[in-house]
């Protein structure tokens, strides 16, 4: 909560005119508590998970024969049911999972140092910590994600997440219990290692799930923004290592592809990338 009884005091205590944006930060934020703060986070994961698949749920539903030449797997089709069925689960691990991990961790973001102040942060400084963080959870993200295919680990935990071969972008969080809470860890590694403002904690796993959907969706979409970022992986990419399944010794990272060529994980995509390539 912040110690300010109006924007006047506020604006003598900084000893200038607030910004736009530290006003509306202020009228917004001013009586809610910390904890009320943090816990949007949950609402924010259930809402754009909610939102931001359906694009790809309307083009799958649809049938269209423009968007289909996008699909990466088109032999592949799910209805509406088997959709709601992957949504209701999902929905129910944000809750029963996700949501009394936050209200326990709330003590630990403050004391690793997410603040809630009025001084918020610039745009370069928002896209600085996004970028760390992306890049902290993507190599850590990948070590775990191999161990996740190791014969305990597929067989106990990550053959829920496996269920769709032909992954759809509300399967992207479709996960067994402990592998959310486990992968959760690389996506807080970020925000613990470089402590930024409440509003970038909020965006960073805002953009973390939206990767993640565009990921899982199933298309590869060509004008897609994200063609455009150095080293990304996309659907195309992770489409082939749920292809595999069990077996897939390939693209283990969650974002970037460098971990994969670093560490020779990327073998079997490569082979069968240029397999196909000959074919046509």
């Amino acid at each position: 909560m912040l110690p300010y009884e109006s924007l006047e005091e506020a604006q003598l205590a900084f000893g200038r005119n607030l910004t736009n944006g530290e006003k509306l930060w202020f009228k917004y934020s001013a009586n809610k508590s910390d904890f009320i703060l943090h816990y949007h986070n949950i609402l924010f994961v259930i809402i754009f998970y909610s939102l931001l698949p359906l694009p790809y749920v309307l083009m799958e539903l649809s049938g269209s024969k423009k968007m289909e030449k996008y699909k990466i797997q088109p032999k592949f089709k799910k209805s509406f049911s088997d959709m709601f069925n992957c949504y209701s689960y999902v929905i129910r691990s944000f809750l029963f999972v996700v949501g009394p991990i936050q209200v326990i961790s709330c003590p630990t973001v403050q004391w690793i140092g997410i603040r809630t102040d009025l001084e918020i942060p610039t745009g370069s400084e928002i896209f600085m910590q996004i970028l760390v963080y992306f890049l902290i959870e993507d190599y850590s993200n990948y070590w775990i994600h191999r161990f996740l295919h190791s014969k305990w680990g597929y067989d106990k935990i990550h053959h829920v997440h496996h269920e769709y071969s032909a992954p759809i972008a509300l399967a992207a969080p479709y996960a067994h219990w402990a592998e959310i809470v486990i992968l959760g860890i690389p996506s807080f590694l970020g925000p613990a290692l470089v402590p930024g403002h409440i509003l970038t904690y909020w965006l960073w796993f805002i953009l973390r799930q939206l990767e993640a959907i565009e990921t899982h969706s199933g298309y590869d979409i060509p004008w897609s923004p994200t063609k455009f970022i150095p080293f990304y992986g996309g659907a195309e990419y992770h489409d082939y290592h749920h292809h595999v399944g069990r077996e897939s010794k390939s693209n283990f990272a969650s974002v970037f592809t460098y971990c994969d060529f670093i560490y020779g994980t990327n073998k079997g995509y490569r082979y069968n990338k240029s397999t196909v390539r000959k074919e046509i």
